[in-house]
């Protein structure tokens, strides 16, 4: 008789059982812990922002992690778009420009006077008011200086224009004499806009306005220019000038230039 094996007891059987119902929900309860871990991981590494609908993911989405390459810095900036600057309001502290000063329109010069011989100068900048004498010229073509006993008066060319008439009127007059200062002692102290009034016979006083003053050496002295012919009425005021020598006398001369800007009535 064949011999049979022997009969395991029931709880071995149903031990057998449970393994494989262990076994079969170990396979199913990994699987859905892979599925469900791949899923979390997959979406830890999205941005926020919009959901991305299914189906609608690109290759290089669905790659591993792993496998990503961070993309490459870009080496240019991109150039922003220029945005006018709004224009500075000034501070409360700021204060206005000031207006620019009209511009004064120069006066009109007085007409030429005619003919009037010169009685009295006088320089209110250096307080002098002398009476005038005519004057000619001497042998040699030179004009005469006034007389050296009265150091106090001026000299007025009487060949030449008079005070206020077209062209240049030429006075003179010392600087000083053996006995002291002469009248002309400050003249080259005028500035460009003092003022030398003439009175003349006729009753009107010619003002004129100095427009520089220069010294000049007597061996260069610009005749032409001193004593040349004006389009308008001028005045040139002479003296000595420069150094003194004791056998030669004053080395230079200060000449005075000055042009018609007034006309008053007595």
């Amino acid at each position: 008789m064949a011999r049979r094996s022997p009969r395991r007891p029931r709880t071995a059987r149903l031990t057998r059982r449970q393994r494989r119902l262990f076994r079969l929900t170990r396979t199913v309860v990994l699987a859905w812990v892979l599925v469900a871990g791949g899923m979390w991981w997959a979406q830890d590494g999205e941005p926020s922002g919009p959901a991305v609908a299914a189906g609608s993911a690109t290759p290089a989405a669905k790659a591993s992690k792993t496998a990503q390459v961070p993309e490459a810095t870009p080496t240019a900036k991109p150039t922003p778009t220029t945005k006018p600057r709004p224009t500075a309001k000034p501070t409360s502290s700021a204060k206005p420009a000031p207006a620019p000063s009209p511009v004064k329109k120069a006066e009109p010069l007085p007409a030429p006077l005619p003919p009037s011989a010169a009685k009295r100068l006088a320089i209110p900048a250096i307080t002098i008011e002398a009476p005038v004498v005519g004057l000619g010229l001497d042998r040699s073509g030179a004009l005469r200086s006034p007389p050296v006993d009265n150091p106090r008066l001026v000299g007025w060319y009487e060949g030449g224009p008079t005070p206020g008439e077209k062209g240049t009127a030429i006075a003179v007059g010392h600087r000083d004499t053996r006995t002291g200062p002469a009248i002309f002692l400050n003249l080259d102290s005028l500035k460009p806009g003092n003022t030398v009034r003439v009175t003349r016979e006729d009753g009107l006083t010619a003002v004129f306005t100095v427009d520089r003053v220069r010294t000049y050496d007597k061996d260069r002295f610009p005749d032409r220019e001193v004593y040349g012919q004006a389009d308008r009425p001028e005045l040139r005021l002479l003296t000595c000038g420069g150094s003194f020598r004791p056998k030669g006398g004053y080395a230079a001369n200060v000449v005075v230039f000055a042009h018609l800007t007034a006309v008053l009535k007595a």
